[in-house]
Formats: C-alpha cells, sequence, structure tokens
C-alpha cells in the first residue's frame, strides 16, 4: 500500500483573505524545516506540491536536502472561493469550514472527489504538500466525515495515510500542540 505524506504548509505571512498568494513568515520557514528534518530520512522519494507560494517554500525544505525538485500539481491546491475579493474570500471560507460538502453544493463535492481521486491513483509513497482544506477533504473521505473541517492540522504538521487505490487508512493526524488558526 502506497503511504501518503500530507504536509500542511508552513505559517504564511498573510491568510486567504489578506493576500492571495502569500509565502511563508519566520516561523513557516522554520516549521518547513523541521517538517523536512522529519521526511529527509524517506527519500528522495516522489513529491508533489501545490503551486502556491507557502506550499512551495515548505516544500522547498525537502527539494534542498534531497537535491531534488517536486512536481507542482494544482490539484492539491486550496479549496476554490466562489469570490475573489480579499474579505469576502475570508468571510466564505469561514462560513464553508463550518459547513459540510452537502451544504457546499457539487462543485465542492467535486472538488473534493477530486483531491482524493488524484492521491488514491498515487502508486508509490509521496509527499504531498498542501493546505488545511485539502487535508481535512482527505481525512473525511477516510472517516466518512461529510464536514469541511473536522481535524485542525496544524502549520508545518505532516498527516500519514495508506491507500489501497480505493480508500484510505489513517496512520497519522498532523495536529500540533498550539491552536491552529486558519486566517
Amino acid at each position: 500500500m502506497p503511504r501518503l505524506y500530507l504536509v500542511r504548509h508552513g505559517r504564511a505571512t498573510g491568510g486567504y483573505g489578506a493576500d492571495l498568494d502569500p509565502g511563508l513568515d519566520e516561523l513557516g520557514s522554520a516549521q518547513a524545516a523541521t517538517m523536512a528534518d522529519r521526511l529527509a530520512p524517506l527519500g528522495p522519494i516522489p513529491l508533489l506540491s501545490s503551486p502556491l507560494r507557502r506550499a512551495r517554500e515548505t516544500a522547498g525544505a525537502l527539494e534542498e536536502r534531497w537535491g531534488t525538485m517536486g512536481i507542482v500539481e494544482p490539484g492539491v491546491g486550496e479549496i476554490p472561493a466562489p469570490v475573489e475579493a480579499l474579505d469576502e474570500r475570508h468571510r466564505w471560507l469561514q462560513q464553508a469550514m463550518a459547513s459540510t460538502y452537502a451544504e457546499l453544493g457539487p462543485r465542492y463535492r467535486s472538488w473534493r472527489t477530486m483531491v482524493s481521486s488524484l492521491l488514491l491513483h498515487l502508486h508509490t509513497d509521496t509527499v504531498v504538500v498542501t493546505h488545511f482544506v485539502a487535508i481535512n477533504a482527505v481525512l473525511g473521505v477516510a472517516t466518512g466525515d461529510d464536514r469541511v473541517m473536522s481535524t485542525a492540522v496544524g502549520n508545518g504538521s505532516v498527516t500519514v495515510l495508506d491507500h489501497d487505490h480505493e480508500g484510505f487508512e489513517i496512520v497519522e493526524i498532523g495536529t500540533d500542540d498550539a491552536a491552529t488558526v486558519v486566517q
């Protein structure tokens, strides 16, 4: 069974409602380095990353240790907002995270299915640097939980899943000791 290491990007300089594509702040860079210290002995193994800067910078910590380049995969990017204005994006995300995929409708059920299907089609152990909602989407599929947010996964954390190409088995959920904030 392939093992997936879903990494939530390190803390960003701005949130969902403040910046369309922020990089990592100082703490986020440290979180990326800690994650890379943990996962470096596994590889190099395939590395996928969301195209967003905070994810690419997090993946960069492993790329540097492994002397390799990850693959940028839009399918593990952030949940798409139906609005573009930053303040409206933030309000929408807060409402969405308190919802279920059934309440959000077909577009977001399809997004959740796409993320899960992409990961279920990976044939080897892989590190995937992605986002809070994407990790929650996969955890929800694994547990049959339709909530958009079921688990507070910390910045820089690693959630480990095995899969048999049909479903996921949770090995470890990447939480952290501090309160997780989604901005």
